[in-house]
């Protein structure tokens, strides 16, 4: 879009007060934020979030194709990160059921302002910076209504330079989001794909989701060991006119992805030991923020970490109802994962 573009359309964005208050439904688009790891390789035969927080690899049937995932500093000026996709392992005999997208997820209560299925629905833009090396350069973005099984697709042709790409939705009155906090929109980067996904006619308006129709007329990451994808600056806003793109603190978008993923490598968490027989003990963990579910907790210590630290007074241990009051620690950290 020229900057005149921009201008005549900057009326239609006041009016619409797209520009005040959080615009990016987004979090962590300009990939400042990953918990888990910086860089993951021979990724490509699993589902899973590796890298970036909220940015989750999803496969079809297991391709032979392996690809690094990383946080990179290769990016458009104003970022400071990207995600990077490197192929490393080329797959030119694509199966029917291969997939592999990189999927947002987002909950249904964080888009009811969207007025999805309603007279009144509301018209999105998708905004996000990428640029490509080698020779796969058609990629197709798609959006999963997950309540409603509906999904609309577009097809982008990226280049060797970082390019900001725009993506107009229209409303759509069929089909409203839940309100709660379950998994109800994916925003779909389709970067492989077989038969079964790309045979059909794109989606390029919302429809009942067919899977032949969702990521026709894409290259494959997969076609040769020279292609590498970056991607940075993803946002997804109300209204027709993408905005500039919101940019948050690390602190702040930190806290908005421990909703999903909390690591935490503090040294020592405190538990308390109320028996002398090696029973039950209680674990004093520290959340920093209200997760969207009851997580799933791993502790980063093992047994021979565990360091046992008996209070006592003047020597004597202090006895509560025959047992000994003592306060222990598990020398580690732990992550607690309630993710879409």
């Amino acid at each position: 879009m020229t900057k005149a573009a921009e201008l005549a359309k900057m009326g239609e964005v006041l009016t619409n007060s797209q520009i005040g208050g959080r615009r990016n439904i987004v979090i962590n688009g300009a990939m400042q934020v990953a918990q888990r790891s910086t860089s993951e390789t021979g990724k490509g035969d699993a589902d899973g979030y590796f890298t970036l927080d909220r940015y989750k690899i999803n496969v079809g049937a297991t391709s032979a194709g392996r690809f690094t995932m990383s946080q990179s500093t290769d990016t458009p000026n104003g970022f400071a990160n990207s995600l990077k996709i490197d192929c490393t392992t080329a797959d030119t005999s694509i199966a029917a059921g291969e997939r592999l997208t990189i999927d947002y997820r987002i909950e249904g209560q964080d888009l009811q302002q969207v007025k999805k299925g309603t007279a009144d629905a509301e018209t999105m833009t998708l905004s996000f910076y990428a640029k490509v090396a080698g020779s796969a350069t058609d990629f197709v973005v798609d959006l999963m209504d997950n309540d409603n099984t509906r999904q609309v697709s577009k097809l982008f042709t990226f280049t060797t330079s970082w390019v900001r790409y725009y993506w107009t939705i229209p409303a759509d009155t069929s089909g409203a989001f839940d309100n709660d906090n379950a998994n109800s929109l994916n925003i779909q980067f389709w970067l492989h794909g077989g038969s079964t996904y790309t045979s059909g006619t794109l989606n390029t308006s919302w429809a009942s989701s067919t899977d032949a129709n969702r990521a026709v007329g894409i290259d494959s990451i997969f076609s040769s060991t020279s292609n590498d994808l970056y991607l940075t600056g993803v946002q997804l806003e109300v209204g027709s006119q993408a905005t500039p793109f919101e940019h948050r603190s690390f602190g702040e978008e930190l806290g908005l992805c421990q909703r999903y993923f909390i690591k935490d490598e503090t040294d020592y968490k405190a538990f308390t030991d109320s028996n002398t027989d090696g029973g039950s003990k209680a674990v004093n963990f520290h959340f920093p923020t209200v997760m969207r579910t009851l997580p799933t907790m791993t502790a980063s210590a093992d047994a021979g970490n565990v360091v046992f630290s008996h209070r006592r007074d003047s020597g004597v241990a202090v006895t509560i109802g025959g047992s000994v009051n003592a306060r222990s620690y598990i020398n580690g950290g732990y992550t607690a994962d309630s993710e879409l």
